[in-house]
């Protein structure tokens, strides 16, 4: 015999906490506005400032290999700025896809001012197979501040398996969770990085509410509230696995692309890393999986 106790009425919090939709939908807006302040930073370097190269580590090219005449997609792309580095090395044809139509806009205004043939496609990740028609291709690309946007690595791990041609690659770069996990402590001489966040999913969405963003330029205007999922490396890996990818790589790495800490100090690259006094710990890292053939 089986009883069932009665379920105690949702609290005030649990009633207020919207949907996974409405959150989507929040960061879509969030992106929107977002867009043109990350146009007008330095950051950036859209002036010329700063080449699509700079935002790849060494090791990103020497993982994807010969690019010349594969077909290239990278999700979440953005402003396009790191999607325009494979058109540059050979793609024969490079597609970004990104769920901000702000972005896509500002994409390919600026892949026609600078006469690279890239298309850009507005699309939610989840509804990319729809959006690009079907079509699949040999490399796709993905990282760097993309995942913790996604609800659900499962769904999203299939997308990218049904996007792959056969013998495709699929590479992600993105930042360690034991970076989003870390946040600086005030001291008397300087930051001090100590476990501030989760490393681990298990407990939804984390909302922010900030005019700021990650790079400098004015605050943004309107949609300022946006949702971060956390992804351990585990459930990353055993997403991509489970959609029937085989992991050929997995790097970590100390590295960033932009001074995150304030006592980050540059590497031999342009790069950013901690200074000798910290400990070496991963912020950073690739994973390269490949569709079977056949």
């Amino acid at each position: 015999m089986t009883t069932h106790k009665s379920e105690a009425p949702p609290t005030a919090a649990q009633q207020q906490q919207p949907s996974t939709e409405e959150m989507v939908r929040a960061n879509q807006a969030n992106w929107d506005a977002r867009t043109p302040v990350h146009v007008a930073s330095e950051f950036y370097g859209l002036d010329g400032s700063r080449s699509a190269e700079d935002w790849f580590a060494p090791f990103e090219w020497t993982d994807l290999g010969d690019l010349t005449g594969r077909d290239v997609l990278h999700l979440q792309c953005h402003l396009g700025t790191e999607t325009a580095a494979f058109a540059a090395r050979g793609a024969a044809h490079t597609v970004g896809l990104d769920f901000s139509a702000a972005a896509v806009a500002e994409a390919r205004r600026l892949a026609g001012e600078a006469g690279r043939d890239m298309e850009f496609v507005r699309s939610d990740v989840h509804r990319a197979v729809a959006a690009l028609g079907g079509r699949r291709f040999d490399v796709i690309y993905t990282g760097k501040g993309a995942l913790c946007y996604l609800p659900d690595l499962t769904a999203w791990a299939e997308t990218v398996s049904s996007l792959l041609r056969p013998g495709g690659t699929f590479y992600l770069v993105e930042f360690h969770p034991l970076l989003d996990a870390l946040g600086p402590t005030p001291s008397p001489d300087r930051q001090q990085l100590r476990l501030h966040h989760d490393y681990l999913a298990g407990r939804g969405a984390i909302r922010s509410d900030t005019p700021c963003t990650y790079t400098d330029g004015p605050p943004v205007q309107g949609a300022t509230t946006s949702y971060e999922w956390r992804h351990g490396l585990g459930e990353v890996i055993s997403a991509v696995i489970g959609a029937g990818l085989t992991v050929e790589l997995v790097r970590e790495t100390e590295l960033l692309p932009w001074k995150r800490f304030d006592s980050m100090v540059p590497s031999e690259n342009g790069w950013w890393r901690l200074p000798p006094s910290e400990p070496i710990i991963p912020l950073l890292y690739a994973l390269r999986a490949v569709k079977a053939r056949g």
